[in-house]
């Protein structure tokens, strides 16, 4: 009977060692199993960070900006054209009385057409007549004694423009003896400049504005120039428009 007991105890005992192994296997699992979800969760933080961290600074950046250095003052409103024009109103020939001059008539369109700036020629003392016949008295003596009449008015800084379109009204075959005096002032700055002639006349074309052009300005490019009857700067402006541009376009302008 003692034997049995021994034995029924002994073999509780065995029971409850199995028991207790039991469950310390199943705490060292889900410990382990723990321990692996603790290590993974940090990798899966870092490739997050990983793959928004080179987004964050892109947007964290400033942008570069570029800044302009050109001055105001070196900058040119002409495209690096200038339109440089002598002109009259009062009573001129075949046209009467005008308001407007037949070369400002001529050099507008230039102007409107490229986008130049302008300078025009305008007498220091404008002693010059109203009517025609003593204007070209006037005219005939000031070329006589090669006259070099002063103009007012300040030119435009000239190094800012390559191509420099010049006009004028044809006086005696020639240009009028203020052009001269602009020529001669600004030799300097004219010089490797392209110099572009244009006359308003009352019969006799260029006139040889260009070859004189070019002996007063040795130094520059003389381009082909342009001659337009006074008649039509004042009565056929839509003809002589069209002369305009299409010599432009000759021209490459």
């Amino acid at each position: 009977m003692k034997n049995l007991k021994r034995l029924g105890t002994l073999l509780l005992a065995v029971v409850l060692i199995l028991s207790l192994a039991a469950c310390a296997s199943s705490t060292n699992d889900t410990a382990e199993e723990q321990q692996e979800t603790v290590t993974e969760n940090p990798t899966q933080q870092d490739d997050t960070q990983t793959e928004e961290q080179p987004q964050e600074q892109a947007e964290e950046q400033p942008q570069e900006q570029t800044v302009d250095e050109t001055t105001p003052d070196e900058a040119t409103n002409g495209n690096g054209v200038l339109v440089v024009y002598f002109s009259r109103t009062g009573e001129q020939y075949e046209v009467g009385v005008i308001d407007k001059g037949n070369t400002a008539i001529v050099a507008d369109m230039i102007i409107e057409a490229t986008g130049a700036d302008s300078f025009e020629i305008v007498p220091e003392e404008d002693y010059y007549p109203y009517t025609y016949d003593e204007l070209i008295e006037i005219a005939k003596q000031e070329q006589n004694e090669n006259a070099r009449p002063a103009y007012a008015g300040e030119v435009p800084d000239l190094s800012r423009y390559d191509t420099i379109f010049i006009g004028a009204p044809v006086w005696w075959g020639d240009w009028p003896m203020i052009c001269y005096t602009f020529f001669e002032e600004n030799a300097d700055a004219l010089a490797g400049k392209t110099l572009i002639p244009f006359s308003t006349h009352g019969g006799s074309g260029l006139s040889g504005f260009d070859k004189k052009l070019a002996s007063a300005c040795p130094d520059s490019t003389i381009g082909e120039g342009l001659a337009i009857a006074g008649t039509d700067a004042q009565n056929n402006q839509d003809t002589v428009r069209g002369k305009v541009s299409n010599w432009l376009s000759e021209i490459g302008y």
